[in-house]
């Protein structure tokens, strides 16, 4: 008998509920947390979740917003492939953007950040500034047009002329030698953004007493505390800019469009972004540009994935 009442005062533990119970339980406990979360997770779920499982039903379809959708099936990716020349060349641009602009930027922002971190208080929130600038200044696009410009008011144009290296102007966004090289350039110019932030915001938030363990552990220069204390204290933010870099890879399209117009001369520089807006913002064949949309979600997704597991060795 007293083994029973043992029985039934004793409290149900996580062993004795199924998954769903126990994460009721947890709702139930957290009520107000959730509560809290809510107006978020919802406006998450209405304007992000659902618009990227609408846009892949919609690829699978034949969509004008004029008329009911009517099922095309796998079609519209069929012709993208097979039939799509100009998708093709927007892939080939497009990894070339990414594998360039991505990895040098996520570099550049750790290391600048890294840099200014070693600054005084006061010097490194102007040097912040200086550096944070470019990316939200739209005035990068009017200096680089002047600095290459196509006529001898240029400013690479007039000084290779008086110096005596060309004896006309180059049309350097009309040329399709220099098109790619420039844009990949400003790119990488206004690509310290958000997550040139959060790693001079991870950096600040390391304890010192890290570094003396890690002195007193053997740990000898900057470049060992680098890879053996500040990387992996830092993941979150790693990771966070790296999620950052990679959208912005594959999303350069407003620099080539700014710069060389759209599409660029011969689509030297035309992107899978340039690819999507002319279907979808221009033709409105919306079935078509939402299997261009698909697409790049998927690579962006599986760049996400290697460069997660990638940052899982940091520090190992």
């Amino acid at each position: 008998m007293s083994h029973t009442t043992d029985t039934a005062k004793r409290p149900v533990s996580r062993k004795d509920m199924t998954r769903a119970q126990w994460t009721w339980k947890e709702m139930k406990r957290n009520k107000v947390a959730y509560a809290m979360v809510a107006p978020f997770f919802i406006l998450f779920l209405a304007f992000t979740v659902l618009p990227v499982f609408l846009s892949m039903l919609l690829s699978l379809t034949d969509f004008n917003m004029l008329q009911w959708p009517h099922w095309k099936g796998l079609s519209n990716y069929t012709r993208l492939f097979l039939e799509d020349e100009i998708f093709l060349i927007a892939c080939k641009n497009t990894l070339i953007f990414a594998s360039v602009t991505g990895p040098v930027s996520y570099m550049l922002s750790l290391l600048v950040a890294w840099f200014i971190n070693e600054l005084p208080p006061k010097i490194r929130s102007v040097v912040t500034l200086v550096f944070y600038a470019p990316s939200i200044s739209g005035g990068v696009y009017t200096i680089f047009g002047a600095l290459f410009s196509g006529d001898t008011y240029g400013w690479a144009n007039g000084i290779a002329i008086n110096i005596g290296l060309i004896s006309r102007p180059i049309q350097f966004f009309h040329d399709v030698n220099w098109v790619m090289p420039l844009c990949i350039v400003v790119a990488l110019w206004t690509s310290l953004g958000t997550a040139f932030l959060a790693f001079i915001a991870g950096l600040q938030t390391i304890d010192r007493s890290y570094y003396e363990a890690g002195a007193v552990d053997g740990i000898k220069n900057r470049w060992q505390e680098l890879w053996y204390i500040t990387l992996p204290t830092m993941r979150p933010q790693l990771m966070f800019g790296a999620v950052l870099s990679i959208t912005q890879s594959f999303g350069f399209g407003a620099v080539v469009t700014a710069l060389a117009g759209n599409p660029s001369v011969e689509y030297a520089a035309y992107t899978i972004m340039h690819h999507l807006d002319d279907y979808g913002g221009q033709r409105f064949e919306v079935g078509y540009a939402s299997a261009i949309a698909t697409i790049l979600f998927v690579i962006m997704i599986s760049s996400n994935f290697i460069i997660k597991k990638l940052l899982s060795k940091v520090g190992q």
